[in-house]
């Protein structure tokens, strides 16, 4: 069985992972997910877009909870389902990107405004492996940044 991710050519898989985005050559506008041509800035005519890999590190923007299991095609991992965290992340480039929370966290682990870093886990297990996406894990606990 191998490792796959579940959405191909998003995020990489290595020790630092990160995302893939598109950036417009001409103005510098970066997009996720990753796109091809033109330019989506309304004020640019671009028609070149590269690959721009994204900052591993952003700060919670927003989250939420899933307390109810999501329609199909959500693959749930459990069985009865079981709640997840969600978290709306802004990165340096200016993006925000929402991802799950990191297996063992939950909304009592974040804060908007918190630092937060990208990790691969796995989503599901089927027939030929694992599928994996990106989560936000936090990088510190609420305690030890409440205190500072």
């Amino acid at each position: 069985m191998t490792a796959t991710p579940a959405i191909e050519g998003w995020f990489t898989t290595e020790a630092d992972p990160a995302l893939l985005g598109s950036r417009c050559t001409t103005c510098g506008t970066v997009f996720f997910p990753p796109t091809a041509g033109p330019c989506r800035n309304p004020a640019c005519d671009g028609l070149d877009l590269e690959q721009a890999e994204l900052s591993r590190r952003g700060t919670v923007w927003s989250y939420t909870d899933a307390q109810y299991q999501p329609p199909a095609p959500y693959v749930a991992r459990t069985d009865p389902y079981e709640p997840f965290a969600l978290a709306a992340v802004e990165l340096p480039e200016g993006l925000v990107v929402v991802g799950q929370v990191a297996d063992g966290y939950g909304v009592a682990d974040l804060r908007v405004g918190g630092e937060v870093e990208l990790v691969v886990e796995t989503l599901y297990t089927d027939d030929t492996g694992d599928r994996t996406v990106w989560r936000w894990k936090p990088t510190s606990e609420l305690g030890e940044e409440a205190d500072q």
